[in-house]
């Protein structure tokens, strides 16, 4: 949304700076009555601060969010692996393109109505972490390769059922001169989709490679479901995943399965959220000194967090000289001391993620402190419980959030400060998301 943003090569940059030209109005939560009917560059213009705006609010940091991106594209091309990072983090095509401006090779998604936003806004290649089955869509899909043919689309399948499906939605459409790239996903028990096998994982491939109108790109596959800290045992459990998904890629490349995923790159293999991508990349390596993509799908870096991630990002565990910072904050104000020590803020379950830990409060603006730091101990949908916080009815509490993944959702604007921990902090820009 700055308006001075060079072009990036892979998104319509034009369209994402229009977005500075949005009217604001009722719609956005937590921007002020006076700035309605302004343009989004409009009231940036006046150099609003944080004061300007409601509670709640949630915030970007936009030094924050320039460390990680950088941070991460850094550590990306000294593990000579490319980064598709999931756009479902955000659905924020502004945060996308800088993202692609700083080295991203394309945007993973989960669904249809994600990849959609992404091609009105100009996106070029994308990776569809999913199955696609639903007719419509993938016709639509496939009319867009041939309307355009600098865009690259790669889905997932992970049954013969699946394969037989795509086939024939496919051979009732026009012919069309572009296959459509599909990576066999291996999964594991306990985790989410993918072939539970790898013969079941191998018979898809089969039919992938056979099927009309598919081509056979890569090995896919998702580590985050199998794990959810750093013990021995869940790392364990990761790697030994991983391995069985390089020894299918191995086995499907030496099979002479596996074809070319676009002009200027060989076959895939890619895995690889936002908890255990440094393991990934090792168990890859083989792979990747044969000639093969290695692409991460990483997405909740660029924002970080103040919780889940905070200690089991692989840079928090060392695997880079630096780590990431939390570039989103909640605020919210007391609104109610009903007991001694107990205070209630006026944000809640439809203002800040909760899913993979409660917020954590930080500071009282104004104070730069809290006097005692005091404990979240519930949220309901517009109230959040504080408990033993030296505050008053008025404060208002800055939170430490997790989980950036169900935190963009509930915000259809997000404002970006220059710098969370100032005594003041200045709106620089506005982030439109698109859920």
């Amino acid at each position: 949304m700055n308006t001075t943003t060079p072009h990036t090569p892979g998104i319509d940059t034009e369209r994402i700076t229009d977005l500075a030209g949005e009217v604001l109005d009722w719609r956005f939560k937590a921007v002020p009555a006076h700035a309605w009917g302004s343009t989004v560059a409009e009231f940036l213009a006046t150099k609003p601060t944080l004061d300007d705006l409601g509670t709640p609010l949630l915030t970007l940091d936009a030094s924050a969010l320039e460390h990680n991106l950088h941070t991460m594209a850094a550590w990306c091309a000294a593990a000579d692996v490319d980064l598709a990072p999931h756009g479902k983090t955000t659905m924020a095509p502004a945060l996308w393109q800088r993202q692609l401006a700083a080295g991203a090779r394309a945007i993973t998604l989960a669904n249809l109505a994600q990849v959609r936003v992404a091609r009105a806004f100009g996106v070029q290649r994308i990776h569809l972490a999913n199955s696609l089955l639903d007719p419509a869509g993938l016709y639509w899909i496939t009319t867009e390769l041939d309307r355009d043919p600098l865009f690259s689309f790669t889905c997932w399948a992970d049954s013969v059922l699946t394969v037989d499906l795509l086939r024939q939605t496919l051979a009732h459409r026009p012919t069309s001169a572009r296959p459509l790239d599909v990576c066999v996903e291996l999964g594991a028990a306990g985790g989410r989709t993918g072939a539970r096998t790898l013969h079941k994982a191998w018979a898809t491939a089969q039919a992938i490679h056979a099927a009309p109108g598919l081509r056979l790109v890569g090995v896919s596959g998702y580590e985050g479901a199998l794990a959810h800290d750093a013990s021995p045992g869940s790392l364990t459990a990761v790697e030994n995943y991983l391995r069985k998904m390089a020894a299918l890629h191995d086995q499907l490349r030496d099979e002479g399965m596996l074809d070319a995923a676009d002009a200027t790159a060989d076959s895939v293999i890619t895995a690889g959220g936002s908890a255990y991508f440094d393991t990934v990349v090792r168990e890859f390596a083989p792979a990747r000194r044969t000639g093969t993509r290695i692409l991460l799908r990483s997405g909740a870096y660029i924002v970080h967090d103040d919780g889940f991630y905070r200690t089991l990002s692989p840079l928090a565990r060392g695997a880079g000289p630096v780590p990431l910072g939390s570039a989103m904050h909640g605020w919210a104000r007391v609104i109610s001391q009903p007991e001694r020590a107990l205070a209630l803020l006026d944000g809640g379950k439809r203002d800040f993620p909760y899913d993979e830990g409660l917020p954590e409060p930080q500071l009282v603006r104004g104070d730069g402190r809290l006097r005692d730091r005091g404990r979240v101990t519930a949220l309901n949908d517009q109230h959040t419980f504080l408990r033993d916080a030296d505050v008053r009815v008025g404060d208002i509490v800055r939170l430490g959030l997790s989980h950036p993944c169900t935190a963009f959702d509930k915000w259809n604007l997000i404002p970006v400060v220059n710098d969370a921990d100032a005594e003041q902090p200045h709106l620089v820009d506005m982030v439109r998301t698109f859920f």
